[in-house]
């Protein structure tokens, strides 16, 4: 029986490794932040700018007055009328949106001014100021604030859950990169402080360090100085300045709270008996010394073994201990 011809199965077509690759027309995404670093603006101080409001306001009453004038003389038809009122309205139409060039700053506070959704600078000066017409501007306080965060609960060096909170001293040090760089600042500060106290208080245990570690509770300042640098790292790009950072809040979490207070108690105990024990074998050397130094009364090592019991168990004891008075002999 004849039998076809085996047709040989064709090697699967290799795909190009651009096809694999994104189509052109998909959106890229850009990293890129705002770069923007604040600058000062072009205005004038004060006393340019009282003598700028007054001429202002002569000339706006001059147009008023022309307005005036050309009704009156348009009312008894004499000449030049219309004139009077066109050159009125026009210089109204000129001073009134130079009124918008003075704007008002109080201490500790910065005019932030945009030309046309443009950033032209900050203003610094107080007081009244003149600046450029037709800019707006946006007020950014540059006063010393603070806020405490809430408190976070997380797991020190030794795994061991505690809850801890901090106070956070900040203030604005670039009004440009603290309005465009971010969204709010207020909030970026808040977000970005509770983040890095969460890293930092997983990277010290909370007490018992060993060596050269450092402690949440013992090491404060130490532990407050890192939280402070790496605060200030996570918000400079906003133009904001940390002051200082300090833990408000540190204790361990309700449900080891129990256990981690009998330890230490345990460990307060054993310390007070060590500093008992130390003080007591010290009178008890002091007082044998006194004995045989005056030639009170001579010892064997059993009269000896037998006081220094009995003046140990006196001065350890917990509690008052009852005198036991032998009238017989100690070897009876």
């Amino acid at each position: 029986m004849p039998t076809s011809p085996v047709q040989p199965i064709d090697s699967p077509t290799p795909v190009p490794t651009d096809a694999l690759e994104q189509p052109t027309n998909a959106p890229e995404h850009s990293s890129s932040r705002v770069d923007i670093t604040e600058k000062p603006a072009l205005a004038a101080g004060s006393g340019p700018a009282f003598l700028a409001l007054l001429l202002i306001l002569a000339f706006t009453a001059a147009s008023t007055a022309l307005i005036v004038l050309g009704l009156v003389a348009a009312g008894t038809d004499r000449p030049g009328a219309v004139l009077r009122i066109v050159a009125g309205s026009v210089g109204l139409l000129i001073a009134l949106p130079l009124f918008g060039s003075f704007t008002i700053v109080v201490p500790g506070e910065t005019s932030v001014r945009q030309f046309l959704g443009r950033y032209i600078g900050t203003v610094r000066h107080t007081g009244l100021v003149l600046v450029p017409p037709l800019t707006t501007g946006k007020r950014v306080s540059i006063k010393v604030h603070n806020f405490e965060t809430n408190e976070l609960k997380v797991n020190d060096l030794d795994g061991n859950p505690v809850n801890i909170a901090a106070i956070v001293v900040w203030q604005v040090a670039d009004t440009a990169r603290a309005v465009f760089a971010v969204e709010a600042y207020w909030e970026f500060i808040k977000a970005q402080a509770e983040s890095a106290l969460r890293h930092v208080a997983t990277t010290h245990p909370y007490d018992e360090p060993g060596p050269g570690e450092t402690s949440l509770r013992g090491g404060t300042d130490v532990v407050s100085a890192e939280l402070a640098a790496e605060v200030a790292a996570r918000v400079a790009l906003a133009g904001l300045e940390i002051v200082e950072v300090r833990i408000s809040s540190l204790a361990y979490a309700p449900e080891i709270a129990q256990a981690m207070l009998q330890r230490q108690q345990a460990g307060a105990v054993i310390a007070a008996r060590e500093q008992i024990v130390e003080g007591a074998v010290t009178m008890v050397d002091q007082a044998l010394k006194r004995l045989e130094a005056d030639d009170i009364v001579t010892m064997d090592e059993e009269r000896r073994a037998q006081m220094v019991s009995n003046l140990l168990v006196v001065l350890c004891s917990d509690q008052r201990t009852q005198p036991v008075v032998n009238t017989g002999s100690l070897y009876a």
